[in-house]
């Protein structure tokens, strides 16, 4: 092709209709999100949210809302790692999951040097408890609840006593967080957790919003506001003792 042809292609109208792709910003934030604008000052509070279900070693169905432990883990770390971020906030809206992946998050925020805030909305089930009580302090919507179960298994399940024994050291694991991050005893976790005729065709206990605070698994009701206060007050408290201290 002669330097012409190339020149005389390039100078050609582009396609009308649709096959041109939009690229004015403001038009794909309304396409994506529905509004015109979005907040995108830098903040010094890292958001992280845990959605629908937590997504272990197993793929799940591309219909399912989940949250994948491979994107969440690098994010603590990298916040963690960065100085501009002086503290993180955890939103929940989970059915639950993968019990190693949620209790790989949970040990994770909980191992964090920067303040933590976390905060159940709609609803923290099943293994996004122990993500819930992960953080420094812990807050839940008056309407959201959490739904405290035995460990359950799917697929192939051989009837020996190694099965039994295995399901009941990885309950004891989940048991022993929850206890040693928040303020529920391990008799009443225990008894939330094999309660009967509550759940259908289930074993366990739904907790709501004052409730949950009542049992000693949430520190507080409240919203994404007092969440926040609580947090900015952990981050100045952490300023006045030093940047390499922890907050009190």
């Amino acid at each position: 092709m002669s330097e012409f042809d190339i020149l005389q292609k390039s100078e050609q109208p582009e396609p009308a209709g649709g096959d041109r792709k939009i690229s004015n910003p403001a038009v794909e934030v309304i396409q994506q999100l529905g509004q015109t604008t979005v907040p995108s000052a830098e903040s010094n509070v890292f958001c992280m949210t845990i959605i629908g279900q937590v997504e272990g070693h197993l793929v799940l169905p591309p219909q399912n809302k989940t949250t994948k432990y491979e994107h969440i883990i690098p994010q603590l770390v990298a916040a963690e790692q960065n100085p501009k971020i002086e503290g993180l906030i955890v939103v929940l809206n989970t059915v639950g999951g993968d019990v190693e992946a949620g209790l790989a998050i949970a040990e994770m925020i909980s191992s964090l040097t920067k303040p933590t805030v976390t905060l159940v909305l709609g609803g923290g089930h099943s293994i996004g408890v122990p993500i819930a009580v992960a953080g420094d302090k812990s807050f839940i919507a008056e309407t959201a609840t959490m739904t405290i179960h035995p460990i359950r298994m799917n697929g192939l399940v051989i009837g020996v006593p190694q099965t039994f024994e295995y399901l009941e050291k990885m309950q004891e694991r989940v048991v022993r967080f929850v206890t040693s991050h928040s303020n529920v005893t391990t008799e009443k976790f225990k008894e939330l957790m094999f309660k009967t005729g509550e759940l259908n065709r289930d074993i366990g206990t739904t907790v709501i919003g004052a409730d949950a605070v009542k049992h000693g698994l949430i520190d507080a009701v409240g919203g994404i506001g007092q969440a926040l206060i609580e947090l900015n007050g952990f981050i100045e408290e952490r300023k006045k003792i030093g940047l390499g201290g922890l907050p009190q």
